[in-house]
C-alpha cells in the first residue's frame, strides 16, 4: 500500500487539529519533504498572557529558583551583620598583675573611701559626678566626664556600671604566714565563677570573716565582675592568694586553727561537729566539691543537713549558711 503524504489540512486526517485528544494535542513532529530531520513544533498559546509565560519559560531554570547574584550578596551581608551583632564582648587584654577595673556605685564608692586604694583614673557620667558630689566622698583623683558608651567599651555592654568606673592598683594582701586568725577564716578550693566568689566575699564581710584564702590559679581576679558581685566587700575582707592550698592548710593548723571541710558527702552534720575558734571553713567548687588532697588536709569533713527534698545549694548560698551555723556556735 502506498504511503500517503502528510496533509494536515485534509479533513479526516488523524493528526488534524481538533480531531484527537483536544486542541493543540496529538500533533507529532513534521517531517521535511526531503526526508530530513523533523522540524521543531512550537506550541501555540491559547490564553491571554501566553507571551509572558513563554518569556518566563525562556528564562534559565536556575534563575527561577535562585535569587540574583546581587540578592545573594545582600543576603550574605545581612547574615554577616547578624552574626557580628551576636558576637560576645571581650574585655580589652590586660596584665593580671596590672591595674584593676572597678565599676558600679557601691564598689567604686567603697574603694574611693578606702585610703589603701591607689587610683589611676576615675570615669563618670555627668549624673554620677553629681551623685559623688552629693555623697560627700573625698575624691583621691578628679573624675573625667565620659559617655555611657565609653564606659561600656571598658566593662562590656551588659555590665551594670551605673555610670562610674575606677581604674587603680589591686589591694596589697597579707601573706598567709602573717595571718593571726582569732575567730573565723574562709578557704576557697578552686572556685572559679566570679559571681560566686563575689557573693561569698559579701557574706564573709557580713559574718565578720577575718580573711578569705584562695588559690593563685583557678580563681577569678579581684576585679570587674567579682568586685561588682562583692558589693564593697573587697574593701573590708582581706583576700589572700596562695600557690598551694594543701600547704596553706598545714600553715593554718600550725597556728592552732581548726580546719573543717564542707562537702555534701561529709561524715557528720556541721551543726553537731565539735567546733572551736580559731576556725577555718574550707569550701569546694560547685559540682566538684573538695579535691581529694584538700579533703585529706582537713581535721574533719562535714555537711549541711537540709530538711527539704533538695539536698544541695549554690556554693555561695551554702557558704553563707555554713558561716551562720559555725559562727554562731564558736561565739557561744
Amino acid at each position: 500500500m502506498r504511503k500517503r503524504d502528510f496533509e494536515p489540512g485534509k479533513s479526516g486526517h488523524r493528526h488534524e487539529r481538533g480531531a484527537g485528544r483536544g486542541p493543540g494535542r496529538g500533533h507529532g513532529p513534521r517531517r521535511r519533504p526531503d526526508g530530513g530531520r523533523p522540524e521543531r513544533h512550537e506550541p501555540r498559546s491559547e490564553s491571554a498572557g501566553g507571551d509572558e509565560r513563554r518569556a518566563e519559560g525562556d528564562r534559565p531554570w536556575r534563575q527561577k529558583f535562585r535569587p540574583d547574584r546581587q540578592d545573594r550578596a545582600d543576603h550574605r551581608t545581612d547574615h554577616r551583620d547578624k552574626r557580628s551583632k551576636k558576637k560576645s564582648w571581650r574585655p580589652p587584654p590586660r596584665d593580671r598583675d596590672g591595674p584593676v577595673i572597678l565599676y558600679g556605685w557601691h564598689s567604686v564608692k567603697a574603694a574611693l573611701e578606702n585610703p589603701a586604694r591607689k587610683f589611676h583614673r576615675l570615669l563618670a557620667t555627668e549624673n554620677a559626678v553629681h551623685r559623688l558630689a552629693e555623697s560627700g566622698v573625698a575624691l583621691p583623683v578628679a573624675p573625667t566626664l565620659a559617655d555611657p558608651e565609653e564606659i561600656e567599651a571598658l566593662v562590656g555592654p551588659e555590665a551594670v556600671h551605673q555610670g562610674i568606673v575606677a581604674e587603680g592598683d589591686a589591694l596589697e594582701a597579707p601573706a598567709i604566714e602573717d595571718l593571726a586568725p582569732t575567730r573565723l577564716v574562709l578557704v576557697l578550693d578552686q572556685i572559679t565563677d566570679p559571681h560566686n566568689v563575689g557573693a561569698i566575699l559579701r557574706s564573709a564581710a557580713a559574718f565578720a570573716v577575718e580573711a578569705v584564702i584562695t588559690t593563685t590559679r583557678h580563681s577569678p581576679e579581684a576585679s570587674g565582675v567579682l568586685a561588682k558581685a562583692a558589693s564593697a566587700a573587697l574593701e573590708h575582707v582581706p583576700l589572700v592568694t596562695v600557690p598551694n592550698l594543701a600547704r596553706a592548710l598545714e600553715t593554718l593548723k600550725d597556728k592552732n586553727v581548726f580546719v573543717i571541710g564542707l562537702d555534701s558527702s561529709g561524715d557528720t552534720d556541721l551543726a553537731t561537729v565539735p567546733l572551736r575558734a580559731p576556725l577555718a571553713l574550707v569550701v569546694g567548687a560547685e559540682g566538684k566539691g573538695l579535691r581529694h588532697l584538700t579533703r585529706s588536709h582537713c581535721d574533719a569533713v562535714a555537711r549541711i543537713a537540709l530538711p527539704g527534698r533538695i539536698k544541695s545549694l549554690n556554693v555561695s548560698n551554702a557558704t553563707a549558711l555554713a558561716l551562720f551555723v559555725a559562727g554562731g556556735r564558736i561565739d557561744q
